[in-house]
């Protein structure tokens, strides 16, 4: 499996000056914590774009994905720039994104874009702590007729088994960066 490291440090440092954040935060698991990594404070700047685009493409293409997609609303950011960087380098690549909740109207589609449950597929997510929003994508793959090959998160919070949880349910998770990686970067 291949991963992008050129990008790595850099990506690593824009976290630690527009996303990392002490204080008490309660995070989407219900848990509270002392830190809080926002990604979507790196992810909608115009370098922190480019960097994360360039950073989880050169991955996906690397591992040969065809799909790539996520839970909204954290994962659309992602999708959208990974899309863009892969149409820079050639390589051919789609997205969708899952809904929480199906909508009551159009196509009433939990998985929306351009989801083939028979293409590679790959999972991004801007922060893991204990994986469930992204076990929940995974689920709504699987109940679709597709299948995760891939994970791939900004941020592995070091917590709760997240990403273990994750591995049991694909070939293979990266995190672009960890909360030791960033915390060090900050200080």
């Amino acid at each position: 499996m291949a991963e992008a490291t050129n990008t790595r440090a850099d990506v690593v440092a824009l976290l630690a000056r527009l996303s990392w954040q002490r204080g008490s935060f309660t995070l989407a698991s219900g848990q509270t914590s002392d830190f809080y990594v926002d990604v979507k404070q790196t992810v909608m700047s115009s370098e922190g774009a480019c960097l994360l685009g360039t950073a989880v493409a050169e991955i996906l293409v690397a591992n040969g994905v065809e799909l790539v997609g996520g839970m909204a609303v954290g994962a659309v950011p992602l999708v959208s720039v990974a899309l863009c960087e892969a149409a820079r380098l050639g390589q051919p690549l789609d997205g969708f994104f899952v809904r929480r909740d199906v909508k009551d109207h159009g196509t009433a589609a939990k998985l929306d874009g351009r989801f083939r449950p028979e293409a590679r597929i790959a999972l991004v997510e801007d922060v893991v702590t204990t994986g469930g929003s992204t076990l929940q994508a995974v689920d709504a793959v699987e109940e679709a007729g597709g299948r995760v090959s891939l994970i791939v998160t900004v941020v592995d919070r070091q917590e709760n088994e997240g990403m273990a949880r994750l591995a049991e349910r694909c070939d293979s998770v990266v995190a672009l960066a960890t909360r030791t990686e960033i915390e060090a970067a900050g200080q």
